[in-house]
């Protein structure tokens, strides 16, 4: 059975336990040692430019999170004084709604007092 991690141009990778490092075992039997280098070269090239890649999406992504959550903070102080304005507006609408209510007291108690004096007459 052939080994499932040799090239065919003579180099080997063996998987190992830490993902950074990367192991070749040179078969000296083939001689396209420059070739496989290159290879290698050109994988080495790609994989940095995909790492930009990704660097660059998590910054974009990480900006847009702190974008977000700097809006639901304002949202958040937003609400909060709204609140506190509705709050404060109930608390004056129950104000003036007593002081209507005791002058509707007040001016029906005249009346009723201003007649009963008109009629004793």
């Amino acid at each position: 059975m052939a080994n499932p991690y040799r090239s065919s141009q003579g180099l080997s990778a063996r998987p190992v336990g830490n993902s950074d490092e990367i192991q070749l075992r040179i078969d000296p039997v083939h001689a396209d040692l420059d070739e496989e280098i290159s290879g290698l070269h050109k994988q080495v090239t790609q994989l940095k430019h995909v790492a930009r890649e990704i660097e660059t999406e998590a910054r974009i992504q990480n900006e847009f999170v702190s974008d977000l959550q700097m809006l639901m903070s304002r949202a958040q102080a937003g609400v909060k004084s709204g609140m506190t304005k509705l709050n404060r507006t109930v608390a004056q609408q129950r104000s003036n709604h007593i002081l209507q209510v005791i002058i509707f007291g007040l001016t029906c108690f005249s009346i009723v007092y201003l007649w009963s004096k008109h009629f004793k007459r």
